[in-house]
């Protein structure tokens, strides 16, 4: 509720990754979470270098397939080196999620009116 309402920006919580597969996965979830601050947004290939793996860009997006806890480590905030979304889910509506985060968040480059549109196009 703090988050949605602008209230909360960062969580001040210890996580246990112990369940999530492989270990860069573990260290790009915690990288994000550590080094990703509201209303920034960071590459994939941005983020596997922070984790410890220039070249892990898609290895970067599969770790944010795994995160167990979105919000809290913020997934949205990673989008393609291009500026575009990249495969929130890959479906439409998980676009749509991730463009009202960043939003919210005030977020560079995207705008309610951008999940709006996509609403009215899926």
């Amino acid at each position: 509720e703090e988050y949605f309402s602008g209230r909360r920006h960062t969580f001040d919580l210890t996580l246990d990754l112990s369940d999530v597969h492989g270990a860069f996965s573990r260290r790009a979830l915690e990288a994000l979470q550590r080094d990703v601050p509201w209303g920034e947004t960071i590459s994939y290939g941005e983020l596997a270098e922070l984790a410890g793996s220039p070249r892990g860009g898609r290895a970067a997006g599969q770790a944010m397939r795994r995160n167990p806890i979105p919000i809290v480590i913020p997934c949205h905030r990673v989008i393609q080196s291009s500026g575009a979304l990249g495969g929130y889910a890959g479906r439409a509506q998980w676009d749509r999620i991730k463009i009202q985060l960043l939003a919210h968040e005030g977020s560079d480059g995207f705008a309610l009116s951008d999940a709006n549109r996509l609403s009215a196009a899926g």
